[in-house]
């Protein structure tokens, strides 16, 4: 995994974060055996990791559904940030309760399209379309005329693999992923603010719990009692960990080292790795016009990532 600067919290799926700005906290030196590996290869396994747990949630689909799927994703992350962060829930003020509310619907929303999207698509095009919602952030804060240049090929991008002509693609896949994307913009935006609100990671804590609140009538109806036999929820804990925890933790051991709009460029490539892993794992094919498609969206989000102004300039 997906725009502008983003405080402490990171975001749970696929994005571009070449705006990222790391905090004073999450900058603290790394361990000696840290420093020896380069941080490139931290932002590969935290991509490779958000993609294999897309994979893994995938094979969860015929059991309990999508909605089931994202419902323990959110559940077991929940559970897991809040067991490490610990929030004092007492002392939460009424402005900080609207934000993780509408923060907790918006990745509770992003979440659940994104399964939708990858259940009627391959995996490497529903990220390549899900680009779009942190991509079209990043281009409305753009004051520049040549980002009309990305944007159109964005747009060009997104024509290329919209069900036009001979394409097979499917149109409900699609416009799930745009809207996977759409509430990507709206997480990247409100992430600001949380990170601003709260404390460390208590916020996406927080929000995250919300977020498994509202998925949770909708999974459990969708999925039945499937939902809750040991080997299912053993399955959508390694989803929820590779998915989340584990990308997390490797995100910001590379922004300690990396700059951000270095990293933002590095991280643009994530929809090529997740179309690999899709033919890999899951045995999806893609035409040569979605390779096309998939480069046009990818150069955007690199020139974007060029032109960003990195804090660490």
């Amino acid at each position: 995994m997906m725009q502008q600067n983003l405080s402490s919290t990171p975001t749970p799926t696929p994005k571009i974060p070449a705006q990222i700005e790391a905090t004073p906290t999450q900058l603290q030196p790394s361990s000696t055996f840290m420093k020896g590996i380069p941080p490139q290869v931290f932002a590969l396994l935290a991509m490779f990791c958000t993609q294999m747990g897309a994979a893994v949630g995938k094979s969860l689909f015929q059991s309990i559904g999508t909605v089931g799927t994202t419902f323990l994703r959110l559940g077991f992350a929940a559970l897991l940030l809040l067991l490490f962060w610990r929030p004092n829930i007492r002392q939460i003020t009424r402005k900080q309760l609207g934000l993780m509310i509408i923060f907790g619907i918006a990745i509770a929303c992003m979440n659940s399209a994104f399964y939708i999207a990858i259940n009627r698509i391959p995996l490497g095009i529903a990220v390549t379309l899900e680009f779009v919602g942190p991509l079209g952030v990043a281009l409305l804060q753009s004051r520049r005329l040549k980002d009309l240049i990305w944007a159109a090929l964005a747009a060009t991008g997104i024509i290329l693999l919209a069900p036009l002509g001979t394409t097979n693609i499917d149109l409900l896949g699609v416009i799930f992923a745009l809207i996977a994307g759409i509430f990507w913009g709206v997480y990247i935006i409100f992430n600001v603010q949380v990170g601003r609100a709260f404390v460390g990671g208590q916020g996406l804590a927080l929000s995250m719990l919300v977020s498994a609140c509202v998925i949770a009538p909708f999974g459990i109806i969708t999925g039945g009692p499937a939902v809750f036999t040991p080997h299912i929820l053993l399955i959508g804990l390694a989803v929820s960990a590779l998915s989340t925890i584990i990308p997390f933790s490797l995100e910001m051991e590379a922004l300690r080292r990396l700059p951000s709009r270095v990293f933002g460029i590095f991280m643009s490539i994530e929809p090529v790795l997740a179309a690999m892993i899709g033919f890999i794992f899951l045995r999806e094919l893609i035409t040569v016009r979605d390779i096309i498609a998939m480069f046009l969206i990818i150069t955007a989000s690199i020139a974007t990532s060029l032109e960003a102004k990195s804090v660490h300039q």
